[in-house]
């Protein structure tokens, strides 16, 4: 999909777009076309009701302009969100996917709705993601992204926030791509060589650390989670540093479990393939980091990601077992299937003790319980900094990626302790399990402000999930357009 910019709603299209509050007599933005097409839009729109993702086609076999004219429903005035055009956008791109066309037109709506610089990446994404699809593995594709053209005002900035957008899209892309990736396609090694490319394609540093230097170096977690699998544990590290020599970087880190059988603590059947999905977190910070580069931020950011294999074998670590992390805390192993807070314990110890860094962020399916919470369509989120969580939140709103605080007291703190180790890594029983799992991870860090956010259910779209646009089925990206927003703000 190529996108432009023009600034005359008269131009020729296949397809033109304008957008229609609820119970309103007029199209947002659209200018005087001629005679006939302006009243039979007149007509359209008393038709309509303009409900929010309402479409009404508009045939104009010898229209002047454009060949087919499409309206689409805001909603109520008083109901828009930073979301509602992202929304509608794609229903508008999806539309004209379905007819086949080469390209389409969208006319911005007034500034009333959004800031204009804001609106224009919610046209940008909404279309751009509306129109990916996983089709990697089918014979027949659909092979349809029609080009877009935005037709807005003049504006000093627009084509380099357009430009912003369509990257940041981009990233959202790139990690659905590869969360939605079957575990025979996607190992740990698979993820480090998607690290590799993208380090050469945007000048980034990028390590691997694999399998025996982990076990020598005091990866505790990351080794033992990953020895029950022939494909051997990674640990990708990426740096984008275009910030000054001496700032302190942001460090992110994700959790990607390849795929999560739940290990000697065997998961049931059901649903198991989409342990596929484990490894989102990992990919959320691999969609981040190449955005970053490809933005050319002036700030340093390190992406870290333990990347594992949870499976059952002769080999794999037991309920029992205790283990050594790398910040030299000892844990006592009751449950397999709680793997993914170890190789994060690990990740968030090394990325505090070789960088230093201002804050730090973590993403991670991490427990069902945060579904049993929050539902699927709201994150959960734990920190022990007030100004950073004020600083996510703010980017929350921005993107409509949504987050709800949880608490984090001693209380919780005291639910993992053990009686043969430092901690246990699982608390009591079924009781705040996303809140405990969040401690162990606390566990693993001394000063640095840090927030940790548990996207097990918003990374792909289940039974439960709201139905979006922009979302189709499958992994959702969630967090890649939340923490670049909170980056650019920086």
């Amino acid at each position: 999909m190529k996108i432009k910019i023009e600034n005359s709603s008269t131009k020729k299209t296949s397809l033109l777009c304008g957008f229609v509050l609820e119970n309103s007599d007029k199209v947002l933005g659209l200018g005087k076309l001629d005679g006939k097409t302006s009243l039979e839009i007149n007509q359209s729109v008393k038709d309509m009701d303009g409900k929010l993702e309402q479409l009404s086609l508009i045939p104009v076999p010898k229209g002047k302009y454009a060949k087919r004219i499409l309206l689409a429903g805001l909603g109520k005035k008083e109901n828009l969100t930073k979301d509602t055009i992202r929304l509608v956008s794609g229903k508008i791109a999806q539309k004209a996917r379905e007819l086949k066309l080469k390209e389409f037109s969208i006319v911005a709506p007034p500034s009333f709705v959004a800031e204009q610089n804001s609106l224009i990446s919610q046209i940008v994404e909404g279309t751009k993601m509306s129109l990916y699809k996983f089709e990697k593995f089918k014979t027949e594709k659909t092979n349809n992204s029609p080009d877009l053209t935005i037709v807005v005002p003049k504006s000093n900035n627009i084509l380099q926030a357009t430009k912003r957008a369509e990257i940041v899209a981009n990233g959202a892309i790139f990690t659905k791509s590869i969360a939605n990736l079957p575990p025979n396609q996607c190992t740990p090694s698979t993820l480090a060589n998607f690290a590799k490319d993208i380090s050469r394609k945007n000048k980034m540093r990028c390590k691997i650390v694999s399998k025996l230097e982990l076990k020598k170096k005091g990866f505790g977690g990351i080794t033992a989670v990953g020895q029950g699998s022939k494909n051997e544990p990674k640990l990708i590290i990426l740096e984008h540093n275009r910030g000054q020599r001496n700032e302190k970087p942001i460090v992110l880190v994700g959790k990607a479990v390849t795929f999560d059988t739940g290990g000697i603590s065997l998961k049931p059947g059901e649903k198991m393939d989409e342990m596929k999905f484990d490894k989102c977190g990992g990919c959320t910070i691999l969609g981040i980091m190449k955005a970053v580069s490809e933005l050319k931020l002036p700030i340093n950011v390190v992406g870290i990601i333990p990347s594992v294999e949870n499976m059952p074998g002769g080999e794999s670590y037991r309920p029992g077992d205790i283990i050594k992390l790398y910040n030299g805390k000892t844990a006592e192993i009751l449950n397999t299937d709680a793997e993914g807070r170890l190789i994060l314990a690990d990740a968030l110890a090394y990325g505090e003790k070789h960088y230093s860094p201002k804050a730090m962020i973590d993403f991670a399916t991490l427990t069902g319980a945060c579904i049993v919470a929050l539902g699927t369509n709201v994150a959960g989120m734990v920190s022990n900094s007030e100004k950073l969580i004020k600083k996510i939140n703010q980017s929350s709103e921005n993107t409509m990626e949504e987050i709800w605080e949880l608490p984090l007291t001693q209380d919780y703190m005291d639910m993992i302790k053990s009686d043969v180790a430092d901690m246990k890594n699982i608390g009591i029983g079924r009781a705040a399990g996303t809140i405990t799992a969040a401690a162990f991870l606390r566990n693993a860090i001394e000063n640095t402000p840090w927030v940790h956010i548990d996207i097990a259910g918003v990374a792909w779209t289940q039974i439960a999930t709201k139905e979006k646009s922009y979302n189709p089925k499958g992994a959702t990206g969630f967090g890649v357009r939340l923490i670049l927003d909170y980056l650019q703000n920086l």
